[in-house]
């Protein structure tokens, strides 16, 4: 015998506005994540040092 349980969205007590921004938090995140990404790479920061070496964290 299987039992199936499942919740509706009225039954978790989920509004139109709740449902609203988780989705667009899970469309929005992933393409932010990839966007800092390819930002925050090694190469990115060493060029980010070599235009700036005064604004260097300890430097000052």
């Amino acid at each position: 015998m299987i039992n199936y349980f499942a919740l509706t969205i009225t039954e978790i007590g989920f509004s139109k506005i709740e449902l609203t921004v988780i989705g667009s938090v899970i469309l929005i995140f992933p393409i932010l994540f990839i966007y800092a990404s390819k930002n925050l790479d090694a190469k990115g920061v060493f060029k980010w040092m070599m235009e700036k070496p005064n604004d260097w964290i300890g430097k000052k």
